[in-house]
């Protein structure tokens, strides 16, 4: 059994507000159907990731955290002029990053990376996580190299972009390995490559349920890993790196 900290789930519940984002609505995904998808697998813990048609809702967020329990953290999508207040109660949930989704949409403007990553980051640690196609990382790339603490959704989706990314991982920003149907990337060069650059840079991720991914999530996946990996570089991206980033 592959032991695993699931560094990108969606939880998808119809109880709580759902958005259509570009003429798209999810089907529902709860927890116990995540648990059942994920039974084969030693999940240590994960990071429940917002989506653009969950918009600023936080409902659904706090509700996922208390029915995963210890060691899932929240990835939340919240306006840049959330009060403080806020922000510390989400915290207290066990919120840990802000998201931007650059590729989809429905969070903050990237406009506001700069005021608002460093915001978070200085009033509770938080990081912040960006789904952004790597093909157009220059246009952010000086305000991403300079923020305290960044990770890159889904190996950065592009064949064509990922030459932008590696120069942010050498400068810290981390990567989520996840969503490897979503791209068209060499998955295992790409794996190699970031690894390289920085072994603690990759944080393996189911994405279930892989909405609107060409090719959703498979336990094939895992594999795909340590094909690309040494067993201990492996460790560490599947579990270890996104140990240290959400957990400490």
């Amino acid at each position: 059994m592959h032991k695993i900290f699931d560094a990108h789930l969606h939880i998808i519940d119809p109880k709580f507000p759902l958005i259509e984002n570009q003429g798209y609505l999810p089907d529902p995904f709860s927890y116990d159907a995540y648990l059942h998808r994920v039974r084969e697998l030693e999940i240590i813990g994960g990071a429940i990731v917002s989506g653009s048609f969950q918009g600023f809702d936080q409902s659904y967020l706090i509700d996922s955290l208390e029915r995963l329990g210890k060691n899932f953290v929240g990835v939340t999508q919240l306006p840049y002029d959330t009060p403080d207040e806020e922000i510390i109660k989400l915290n207290g949930h066990g919120v840990k990053a802000i998201r931007f989704n650059v590729k989809r949409g429905g969070s903050e403007n990237v406009s506001k990376l700069d005021y608002f990553a460093r915001r978070v980051h200085d009033l509770v640690g938080w990081h912040s996580e960006l789904y952004i196609d790597s093909t157009t990382l220059p246009e952010i790339a000086p305000t991403i190299e300079k923020l305290p603490a960044v990770s890159i959704d889904h190996l950065g989706l592009s064949k064509d972009g990922f030459h932008n990314l590696l120069p942010l991982v050498a400068r810290g920003v981390r990567v989520k390995a996840t969503g490897f149907g979503r791209g068209d990337l060499d998955v295992e060069s790409a794996l190699r490559a970031i690894y390289s650059e920085n072994p603690k840079a990759l944080m393996f991720g189911t994405d279930l349920p892989s909405t609107r991914a060409k090719r959703p999530y498979d336990h094939s996946d895992i594999d795909m890993v340590y094909k690309a990996l040494s067993p201990s570089q492996a460790d560490d991206v599947l579990y270890k790196n996104a140990v240290e980033w959400y957990l400490k």
